[in-house]
């Protein structure tokens, strides 16, 4: 057994679900199975389960068996301190938290059947196809191509929409506290942007409103509410933000978040979650209507321009609240900010003009195809086919194909498939 099939098993939840129980006997319902996690600490992000009819939101940790856990070491781990649930295939040894708590494990060969597992040996010892289409993609017209890049593209915008949708029903429609949760959770990147989602859905936005003018009682909101204020670091910025913070904390009613659901590992310093916070905090004090100075913004540029906004003095000497480091600005990258434009920026400004009947598609997509291509796993492997992107139309548009299409072997309901089985070209 391998642990990146139980990671498989537990992604897609291909167990019975039915009477779920730990190994000491609670009752286990599994709401969300959380996001996967490719860098250092837990297995899974942000899972949200029900034990004994009680709501746990935290991260889950698989092994084979249970006592690699100690094999791991994660016993002294403070990044493991927020798993709430253990899966295993062998249940051999009982785990027991920092304070002495067992810790609620699953034994999933219980609960797997045993087809799948043999089904699972079979397929990985085949070659698989990336796409379907791998060997007869890059012979497509680039007419037909460009015109389903276009779809694809609009696709992915209706997509991105759904959840600006929600957020703007939960809001009563206020975009400004909208575009703030999907500032904070692109802010957060893939890693981060569930933790930095979370946080801004932790308070009511109208705490955020009144606070946005004084950058310091904005900073001690943020950081206190991702937990960042909870240690015991002699500092005086950073007293006087856990200072300020319970001070927000007593009025407002304030519940903080736990700060090991932000990663630190395997990031670069400028993509630490304390740098995005200060950036963030930069963009909303400076901005107190941004949403509408979005909206106006015409070409790239506007853009940047916008974007570009200075961090507090104490961030460009520092990555964390502990040490100092050699004095740089931090202002956010054109990269960054366009990737900000392509996730957050044309997408709520779609859904703006659609709720006006104001949707120029013609706009959008020359707005999209100004901006560079974005650089991933998936487009690089496109690249190897022969799809090369020019801009971010065209990655945006690839990465709606491969996830959407090809993942989930919708051939028939593709413009590539279809032609490709009627012109008897495989």
């Amino acid at each position: 057994m391998k642990e990146d099939f139980l990671h498989y098993v537990w992604l897609h939840m291909l167990f019975n679900t039915l009477k779920l129980t730990t190994t000491n006997n609670e009752s286990l319902s599994v709401i969300k199975v959380g996001c996967l996690n490719t860098n250092s600490g837990p297995d899974f992000l942000n899972a949200q389960l029900q034990i004994n009819a009680q709501t746990w939101v935290g991260n889950v940790e698989i092994h084979v068996k249970s006592s690699d856990w100690y094999l791991h070491h994660h016993e002294s781990d403070e990044n493991y301190d927020a798993v709430i649930l253990h899966v295993v295939w062998e249940h051999d040894s009982e785990i027991f938290m920092k304070n002495n708590q067992s810790l609620p494990t699953l034994e999933l060969c219980n609960y797997v059947d045993k087809g799948l597992c043999d089904n699972y040996f079979k397929l990985i010892s085949k070659k698989l196809k990336w796409i379907a289409c791998e060997k007869e993609i890059a012979t497509i017209d680039r007419f037909l191509l460009k015109n389903w890049m276009e779809r694809l593209y609009l696709e992915r915008l209706e997509t991105k929409s759904i959840l600006i949708n929600q957020l703007l029903k939960e809001s009563n429609n206020d975009y400004e506290a909208v575009l703030f949760k999907l500032l904070a959770k692109n802010f957060g990147l893939k890693v981060n942007g569930e933790a930095f989602f979370e946080l801004s859905k932790s308070f009511d936005y109208s705490i955020l409103r009144k606070t946005c003018f004084d950058e310091y009682i904005l900073t001690s909101l943020l950081f206190g509410q991702a937990g960042f204020l909870e240690e015991d670091i002699q500092n005086k910025y950073f007293l006087g933000l856990k200072n300020e913070y319970e001070y927000l904390k007593h009025k407002y009613k304030l519940r903080s978040l736990n700060k090991n659901q932000f990663q630190f590992f395997r990031m670069r310093p400028n993509n630490f979650p304390t740098i995005r916070f200060a950036q963030l905090i930069a963009l909303i004090h400076t901005h107190q209507n941004l949403f509408s100075k979005l909206m106006n913004c015409k070409g790239l540029n506007d853009f940047y321009d916008l974007f570009s906004v200075e961090i507090n003095n104490f961030w460009k000497k520092h990555y964390t609240f502990e040490s100092t480091s050699k004095e740089t600005s931090k202002r956010l990258t054109k990269s960054f900010i366009d990737l900000l434009v392509i996730n957050t920026v044309i997408p709520l400004k779609f859904v703006f003009s659609k709720s006006r009947g104001e949707v120029n598609e013609d706009d959008f997509l020359n707005l999209i195809k100004q901006l560079k291509p974005e650089k991933n796993s998936i487009i690089s492997k496109f690249t190897e086919l022969k799809i090369t992107s020019e801009n971010a139309f065209d990655t945006q548009s690839l990465l709606e194909l491969k996830n959407n299409y090809c993942k989930k072997n919708r051939c028939l309901k593709c413009a590539i498939g279809n032609h490709l089985l009627r012109s008897n070209e495989i």
